[in-house]
């Protein structure tokens, strides 16, 4: 996932009391923790297996091959090579009733793991035109084998079942190459939805940023979307000696950082929702006495209302050409769209909140606060109702604060929170497809 996520001090920051999450009568279903004690020693084995053997976006091969080969054991109807290395199984229950959508994402990262495990990633493969390590840095590797387990268990019971499940094995979630497309959006444009539409969709992720088995489940928007941009600061190059006979975009580079920050600050309403506007780079010039022609400014924006987000939009670009004009130089601002808002559906969250309580307990079960990270399971929940939670991996003799986050080559996964994450997915699944509801 593209899951740059806050510091625990947020995440934890809406921890509710217990009233608050006081667990209501599930529906009587299959048992999810005898079925899951039965499948966890498969699931961790899953797991290493795909640290150690980790695939970037759009080159997930092997790791599409071996949920096949999973998924089709189980006696399934797979569907393979939907944006590029997509895999998607359906499971017929015994009965009629809805569809619902369970999603993992596939992809690692551009990391170079520096864990010592019996299992680390040794893998290397080229990105950007640079021999890079690859590791699976933000834990897609969990999410595949804890899906595949689930499809396990929920196979075992499938006459149980009031409906069917649509299995989505997602590539490329941290983006796909450039000059390629890929993720979520490509696997929509491809049909997942087409043929039939799931009632409800539900993701999971994992993060170090909460202890090992905690779960965080937030209504509405839940992280936030994302948006790419570049801005070409154009001026005229001349000697570091005798800058009057040029136009500094270095200069007009600065006055525009300062500028944007009034965006924010100033400029929209953040009681309605938070935004961030960040740069991230600035590429220009060569010498220390020559002033250059052009500066390249790249950076990133973020927001959880849609509205502010157009608008942000509009403004950055203003802000910049008028900022570069004082100085004589000019700013042209390419914004690349990335993934809208995580937004849970509060409905589904209602009814789903008593039964992830019914797993982990009350006080296993947080409202974390707004994630500034991006997430691409916003696709599908803009095409049906969403919920999207995270299940913390870090052991409780940890300081939270001091852990490695997801994205880090230090990311640590304790692997006994993989039961918790199956039994909680299957659960959900359960309940969602069953006939007593």
């Amino acid at each position: 996932m593209n899951m740059r996520l806050t510091s625990v001090a947020l995440l934890l920051s809406s921890v509710f009391a217990a009233s608050v999450y006081s667990t209501t009568t599930v529906a009587s279903v299959p048992n999810a923790a005898e079925l899951t004690a039965q499948v966890e020693s498969k699931v961790i084995a899953w797991r290493r297996d795909l640290h150690q053997h980790p695939e970037l976006s759009n080159r997930e091969f092997r790791t599409s091959k071996v949920i096949e080969k999973h998924l089709k054991s189980l006696g399934l109807e797979v569907q393979t090579g939907i944006a590029h290395t997509g895999v998607v199984a359906i499971l017929t229950g015994g009965n009629p009733g809805p569809l619902i959508g369970l999603r993992a994402d596939m992809d690692a990262l551009p990391v170079t793991e520096v864990v010592d495990l019996p299992f680390a990633s040794k893998a290397t493969d080229t990105y950007r035109n640079q021999t890079v390590g690859v590791m699976h840095a933000c834990g897609h590797d969990t999410h595949v084998a804890m899906l595949m387990g689930v499809a396990e268990n929920l196979v075992k019971v499938k006459d149980s079942l009031a409906g069917d499940v649509m299995f989505i094995f997602q590539p490329a979630e941290e983006g796909a190459p450039e000059g390629e497309q890929g993720g979520a959006e490509l696997m929509l444009k491809q049909g997942l939805f087409a043929k039939r539409k799931p009632e409800q969709v539900f993701g999971m992720h994992v993060t170090s940023s909460m202890p090992t088995g905690m779960i965080g489940l937030r209504s509405g928007p839940a992280m936030a979307s994302e948006d790419s941009f570049t801005i070409k600061v154009t001026g005229k190059q001349t000697h570091g000696s005798r800058p009057w006979s040029g136009v500094d975009p270095i200069v007009a580079s600065a006055q525009i950082i300062n500028s944007v920050q009034t965006i924010i600050s100033r400029q929209v309403d953040i009681t309605k929702a938070p935004a961030v506007v960040s740069f991230g780079a600035i590429n220009g010039g060569i010498r220390s006495n020559i002033i250059p022609d052009e500066v390249e400014l790249i950076g990133t924006i973020r927001t959880f209302d849609q509205d502010m987000r157009a608008d942000i939009k509009v403004k950055l670009a203003q802000v910049a050409a008028n900022a570069a004009k004082t100085v004589g130089a000019t700013a042209v601002t390419v914004i690349q769209p990335g993934y809208p808002v995580t937004v849970n559906n509060p409905e589904l969250v209602s009814k789903m909140r008593p039964v992830i309580a019914s797993v982990v307990g009350d006080n296993m079960l947080i409202e974390p606060g707004l994630i500034t990270g991006a997430e691409d399971f916003s696709y599908y929940a803009l095409e049906t109702p969403g919920m999207f939670f995270f299940l913390g991996v870090t052991p409780a003799d940890q300081d939270i604060n001091n852990v490695a986050s997801n994205h880090s080559p230090a990311f640590y996964v304790d692997e006994s929170a993989l039961k918790v994450g199956v039994q909680t997915m299957t659960q959900i699944a359960l309940t969602a497809l069953s006939a007593a509801q």
